[in-house]
């Protein structure tokens, strides 16, 4: 029995940057959504959205602060304006608040293993650093996906010209946020963010796309 659970797992500690707001309900279990600010190696952080059941989501959770997040980074289709969006954010499987004894070697680390699902896409910047996108297909239980971009620099880029469509990955990163402009078609425009795995360490693995199987999961999970 495979073991989905073991295909999605990230740490985040961060602090807690918008008040919450109601998200979804599933078999009677309300969920809801929340930012929180993750710190870089550098002097920058990334602003990644949450989101938390109500059964795990106390009133000592507010803006202002420092936790520790388990869960997994999760997506689903969102129809906006007649079109399809991606929309990306971190389940939450624990969360509490961050003590003095927490270790904040790595505030931001995720291991993912999936299927890539496109040709990764190699390129180089004016400055010639190696970059490739990569989609990866991250199975959960009743026959769910999730797809996360994630862009891999340098070696790891190179790496990706040789990967093919299908093939097993197992890859070990951080997620990171980027603000951008989107401009519409009226002349108007507004910022919006993207996210993606940034990868540090990727490997192959020997299973096939066509060797995966379906294992039961508890049913409360299967559209949070």
């Amino acid at each position: 029995m495979i073991n989905y659970s073991e295909n999605n797992v990230i740490t985040l500690i961060g602090t807690i940057v918008s008040e919450r707001t109601f998200s979804h309900e599933v078999y009677g279990e309300g969920f809801y959504s929340f930012n929180i600010d993750v710190p870089r190696l550098s002097e920058n952080s990334d602003i990644i959205p949450v989101t938390v059941s109500e059964r795990i989501l106390t009133d000592e959770f507010t803006i202002g602060q420092k936790v520790v997040i388990e869960g997994q980074f999760r997506s689903y289709n969102n129809y906006e304006n007649e079109k399809n969006k991606l929309v990306l954010t971190v389940f939450v499987k624990d969360i509490r608040l961050q003590t003095e004894e927490t270790d904040m070697t790595n505030p931001n680390e995720i291991c993912l293993t999936g299927f890539i699902c496109k040709k990764p896409i190699y390129r180089t910047t004016p400055f010639g650093r190696e970059i490739a996108d990569i989609l990866l297909a991250v199975n959960r239980a009743y026959n769910k996906s999730d797809y996360i971009p994630c862009i891999a620099w340098g070696r790891n880029a190179r790496f990706c010209q040789n990967i093919e469509v299908g093939e097993k990955v197992k890859l070990w990163g951080r997620i990171q946020s980027r603000a951008y402009e989107k401009k519409f078609e009226d002349g108007t425009s507004e910022m919006r963010r993207a996210y993606e795995v940034s990868v540090s360490k990727m490997e192959i693995q020997k299973d096939t796309l066509q060797d995966e199987a379906v294992s039961e999961s508890n049913p409360l999970e299967q559209n949070a």
